[in-house]
């Protein structure tokens, strides 16, 4: 028989889990979650195959722009984190594509007008007039999003009850993106159930996605681990719901 982890044991293995990119490929048997109905990806992907020149912003480890085809005749990525960008230069160079480090508030090193179609799949900041100052006339700015409260039951497992804030609602994204003068033409919205089968995923999930629990480390939250931990064993799998959205914006002619 194969020995149940102990409490200590899956600590460890969420805290030496590598963060680096946004593959989730260890999650597998230990974490799910539901995907949006509308396939983000895929509809990037098309977009990308009519594209002249296109721009990735905060691509992460470049996992999902990797899934191109058929590259527009000009590719740029952007990202944050060093190690990312050493890894997606590498994973993004048979498409041909530029990655520039850039952090995530600060102001896009490209001219005016410079792509066609620009793209993020979960940006933790939006600078929606850089987005509008980078696009042709007639361009496109397709993004899915995390939204409001997403994954919220975590937060507060950990943290105890906390305010729910708006700075990511759709609401707030239409706005932002009509004062950069772009035309919102699709706009969706999904909640999605999330589940955690044991410690060891909710420790490497909280450093990973480091907004769901600000500050996390083990040491500080070892006393709500061990709840959590307590409360997966009695009842079963944590869950929670996660919230996307995904906005499509045209820049006017």
């Amino acid at each position: 028989m194969t020995a149940v982890p102990t409490f200590e044991e899956l600590l460890a293995e969420g805290a030496r889990v590598p963060v680096e990119g946004w593959d989730f490929s260890w999650f597998e048997g230990r974490a799910s979650e539901q995907r949006p109905s509308w396939g983000y990806a895929q509809l990037m992907v098309e977009r990308m195959a009519r594209a002249t020149a296109a721009l990735d912003i905060q691509t992460g480890g470049g996992e999902v722009l990797a899934h191109v085809t058929r590259p527009p005749k000009v590719l740029a990525a952007t990202e944050s984190w060093p190690p990312n960008v050493e890894l997606a230069s590498r994973r993004l160079q048979a498409l041909g594509a530029t990655v520039a480090a850039v952090a995530d508030d600060a102001d896009l090193p490209f001219p005016d007008a410079s792509f066609d179609l620009v793209v993020s799949r979960h940006p933790v900041i939006t600078r929606w007039d850089e987005i509008a100052r980078v696009l042709m006339p007639g361009g496109t700015y397709f993004s899915q999003q995390v939204g409001t409260g997403s994954v919220h039951e975590l937060t507060e497992a950990l943290m105890g009850p906390q305010p729910v804030g708006q700075a990511r609602s759709t609401e707030r994204a239409v706005a932002q993106a009509r004062a950069a003068g772009l035309e919102v033409v699709d706009l969706r919205h999904e909640r999605l159930r999330t589940e955690f089968n044991d410690v060891a995923a909710v420790v490497h999930f909280l450093r990973k996605v480091i907004w769901i629990v600000p500050g996390f480390t083990v040491e500080r939250y070892r006393d709500e681990l061990a709840a959590l931990h307590r409360r997966i064993q009695a009842e079963g799998p944590f869950v929670a719901y996660a919230t996307r959205f995904l906005i499509e914006a045209h820049k006017p002619r």
